[in-house]
Formats: C-alpha cells, structure tokens, sequence
C-alpha cells in the first residue's frame, strides 16, 4: 500500500489517503496526523504561465465592451485549432503515486517515443458543428486562407445559410496576416475582434476537450483511423451542446471581469 496525502481546510491536520497498490485505481481510507509530519511528502505542481499586464488588461477592456446577448452571440461562427494523438498523452488514464514512484512499473504505462497525431482545425456556432479541416502542413497566411475558402465558407453556409454572420479567430500571425484580412474582406467576411491569451473565452475550447473525453475508450491505432475517430466524434455532437456552450459566454465575461482579465474556470 501507498499513501496519498491531501491538505484539509484545519491547517493544523492532514488527510492521508490510503492507496492501494494498483495506482490506476482508489481503495482508501482516511486519518488525521499533524501538518508538519507529512508536509515534506507533498508533491509540488507546475504553476500556470503568468500573463503580462498589458495582455490582462486588453482582456478586461474587451469583456467590458462585449456586453452582448445570447441572441447576438449566436450570430458568431467560432473557430480553433487542435492537436489529437493516438497516443492520448494529454488526455489518457491517470494513476495514483507518491513522490519517487514516477518510473515505478505499477504506475507507468506503454507508449511509443514519437506518437502518431493531427492537427485540426473546426469551427462551430450555437446551431452546431461544422466540417473539420486536417492541417497537413504549417499554416501560413496562404493555407490558411485555403481553409478559410475550403472550410470556413462552407461551415457559415450549413449553420448559418444565408443570414449575416461574424468570424472569430484567434490572433496567430497567419490568421493577422495582411493578407488574410485583405482575403476575407473581399469576401464579405466580418471578424470579430478578439483579445490574446484567452482560450477560455471560446467556447470551442471547451468542444474540443468533450470530444477527447468521448474518445477516451476508443484506441485508434494510426493516423487514419485517428482521422475517422475524430471525425465521427466530431459529428456527434448535437447542437444543443453547442448552443448551451455559447449560452455560457457572458458568464465568462463576467469571470474576466470579475478576475480583472486574468484566467478563468472556464
């Protein structure tokens, strides 16, 4: 048996969490000893990036300024690119271990070196998912506007058909370029203006991390079948998901508000 420690709300005591010895899985039971005895067993964690002043401070004047209703929102054609890999690194099992156990064989796991994996790009709206682009290359202000044209386009035809809508992006340097803006301005594109460093604003973030869960079980074993996996994922999403998606975004206005510009829950 191993033992997890977990700090209580009592500074004065600590939970121990007793651990079976199979690491992926959870047979505990809990006792109370002093903070100072086992405060040199906890493990330290990665802390988050810290975000520059002036970034946070765009941010909050952006959620100040969009105070728009769910209504307007739905008008929004969001979009993002994501990695997926066969190998599920980011998104796979988790074990339970204490210090010194990481290459421990009960608390490890099989992988391969240089794990197989796609980068995508998708676009979404409160009306639900569109056509999926496998990126086969870098994106570069050219491709991009390839996918723009091949995927973009198509996506605001089938969720918006032939009312008005607004484009959102982040601010990567292919989407900035002055090219693509010159691309989708002859094209009658509107794009919505959009503050850096902020993934929890777009609800398409959170799209991606319900397809991976959903994949969780399923074990393609190369890239095609990765592709095929993604893509049926993908499909199934229904559009009230979607829509209850974009439903959550002036709460998370009101979270950067709130933080000061800062990372949100979101």
């Amino acid at each position: 048996m191993t033992r997890l420690h977990i700090i209580m709300e009592d500074k004065t005591c600590h939970g121990v969490l007793t651990v079976g010895r199979n690491c992926a899985s959870l047979s505990m039971s809990l006792s109370l000893q002093p903070l100072r005895e086992v405060k040199s067993l906890l493990l330290k964690r990665c802390p988050c990036a810290i975000i520059p002043h002036e970034p946070l401070l765009r941010c909050l004047t952006w959620a100040k300024e969009k105070n728009w209703t769910v209504a307007q929102l739905s008008k929004v054609l969001f979009s993002d690119e994501s990695k997926f890999s066969i190998s599920f690194g980011n998104q796979g099992p988790r074990v339970w271990r204490k210090g010194g156990e990481a290459h421990s064989p009960s608390c490890s796991k099989s992988s391969v070196k240089f794990p197989q994996s796609v980068m995508i790009w998708g676009a979404m709206s409160s009306a639900g998912v569109g056509p999926l682009c496998f990126l086969k290359t870098k994106v570069t202000a050219p491709v991009y506007q390839e996918i723009l044209d091949h995927f973009m386009l198509p996506s605001s035809d089938q969720l918006f058909e032939d009312a008005d809508f607004i484009f959102q992006q982040d601010l990567a340097p292919a989407h900035t370029a002055k090219s693509t803006k010159s691309w989708l301005n002859d094209h009658g594109v509107g794009v919505l203006d959009w503050p850096a460093n902020s993934p929890d604003l777009n609800p398409i973030e959170n799209l991606w991390s319900i397809v991976k869960r959903k994949m969780r079980n399923k074990r393609p074993k190369h890239a095609d079948e990765l592709k095929a996996t993604v893509k049926e994922t993908w499909a199934s999403i229904p559009p009230q998901q979607c829509h209850k998606l974009i439903t959550s975004i002036p709460r998370r206005i009101e979270a950067v508000i709130k933080a000061k510009g800062a990372p949100t829950k979101y």
